[in-house]
């Protein structure tokens, strides 16, 4: 592999691990993405834009926890988002636009923050945050957010009532609590 760092190009044998991002951006890579890529654990950003690869995004890139944006738009890719990639918590940039991605878009931990030109031009996808909705078709959303969606299905949020309940009777032992130590005489 031939690398320019600061205008010098350095041969390589392999990929270094030591590297936190990679740009593969406007190239003319083409065929699929190598699996080996999410060997690379310590890595924080990787571009693949602007390029012709072809086949699905690699559900072991749901193994780089340390990753915070990943970038491959405009490229050929097909299939579905794999559900891997919403355990990446550090996600905070996503980009998968003109591609040809289709299925329900993963909905939970990060990818409930990603706006809708994350997934522009790719016509198959469907939930949220894309106005699409999913049909009976396409693959049924996954057990946790079924559990999500029975929690939220009538607007009413338990954990939410549980959290005001519990933060209630804190305040009220706590307002108690001086009321009689201050109401006392000495």
């Amino acid at each position: 592999m031939a690398m320019a760092i600061k205008c010098n190009v350095i041969e390589m044998a392999k990929i270094m691990t030591f590297f936190t991002t990679i740009d593969f951006s406007n190239n003319t890579f083409r065929g699929e993405i190598p699996n080996a890529i999410s060997k690379l654990k310590l890595l924080k950003g990787l571009k693949f834009s602007h390029n012709e690869l072809t086949g699905t995004i690699p559900p072991s890139f749901g193994n780089m926890c340390n990753l915070e944006w990943l970038d491959l738009s405009s490229n050929k890719l097909v299939g579905d988002i794999p559900e891997q990639l919403a355990n990446l918590t550090s996600l905070s940039k996503f980009n998968v636009s003109k591609n040809q991605l289709v299925g329900p878009i993963p909905h939970r931990k990060q990818f409930d923050t990603f706006e809708n030109d994350s997934y522009s031009g790719n016509t198959g996808l469907c939930g949220l945050p894309l106005s699409k909705t999913c049909n009976a078709h396409q693959s049924p959303p996954s057990s946790f957010q079924q559990e999500d969606d029975l929690e939220h299905g009538n607007g009413f949020d338990w954990k939410v009532v549980l959290m005001g309940y519990a933060s209630g009777v804190v305040m009220g032992i706590s307002v108690g609590y001086l009321v009689l130590s201050n109401g006392t005489p000495d």
